[in-house]
């Protein structure tokens, strides 16, 4: 809580899409897709309103904070001076508010919002929900391919995905439209989607992407894959990876001044 008032919780109703509380008077809704709704339920049965305000509250988190473009001031993300709205910025200031290790995702909004697609930026929104989609320490996707056993892809057999190599094509050579399946472009996914793909003794690699060459989410597959224009690969794997990529980064000028980033582990969009 920010202060000592006491939390007096005068009415709840809980909707299957929505709950809605007031507390001291004061109305607060959260929907279902919030990444506080399950604490909020939680703190409901077990009869917790003193921290109930505060979840609902995400802008509690710093005062201020920079990096790069983007910008945190007052519980508002700022890049180059515009104010953001999505679905990423409540996920930043949720992790802001609760210590988790936040400024990956801000380096990562602040690459994100290079892409010269809108509809990329907001597409991608819908791939960072699924399970093993991770950011590296400097704000790239760390996601999976499948390949065959000559580390080829299996659509042409041509492209080399060794590891250590960065596989690139031209932007527009890339499909820009999500309701094609198949198309045009290089290919990731989550760890699920890439694993039912690999077949016939293939290889299963972690691949690093900049989130602003990513192109378009198709709409099939529940939006568990993306096409992008660049990538590199990072590792083979045998099952999906938790643990950082980044051993050798420098989190000293992360640390100084700052309590939340204690360690140099990449962070899981899932949490």
């Amino acid at each position: 809580m920010s202060d000592n008032t006491k939390q007096i919780l005068q009415s709840v109703i809980v909707t299957p899409n929505s709950v809605v509380i007031v507390i001291n008077g004061n109305q607060h809704q959260m929907e279902k897709t919030h990444h506080n709704y399950s604490k909020v339920i939680d703190a409901l049965n077990e009869d917790n309103t003193e921290v109930l305000e505060d979840l609902f509250d995400t802008r509690k988190a710093v005062a201020y904070y920079s990096d790069g473009n983007v910008t945190v001031q007052d519980g508002q993300v700022f890049y180059r001076g515009e104010q953001l709205h999505n679905s990423n910025v409540n996920r930043l200031l949720t992790f802001m508010r609760e210590k988790l290790p936040y400024k990956p995702f801000v380096r990562f909004l602040d690459r994100l919002m290079e892409n010269p697609s809108r509809r990329s930026v907001e597409e991608l929104y819908s791939f960072l929900e699924h399970r093993g989609i991770s950011i590296s320490m400097d704000g790239h996707l760390l996601a999976y391919k499948a390949v065959n056993s000559d580390f080829r892809d299996y659509y042409s057999g041509k492209i080399d995905n060794s590891v250590g190599n960065v596989v690139e094509i031209q932007r527009n050579e890339v499909c820009d439209d999500a309701s094609f399946g198949c198309s045009e472009g290089l290919h990731a996914g989550s760890y699920e989607y890439a694993k039912g793909y690999g077949r016939d003794g293939g290889h299963l690699l972690r691949i690093k992407i900049d989130p602003k060459d990513v192109v378009s989410v198709p709409h099939c597959s529940q939006c568990q894959k993306l096409r992008c224009n660049r990538y590199e690969v990072l590792e083979v794997v045998e099952t999906m990876v938790d643990k950082t990529l980044d051993d050798k980064y420098d989190v000293s000028s992360d640390l100084q001044g700052s309590d939340t980033l204690t360690n140099a582990e990449e962070m899981s969009l899932t949490q």
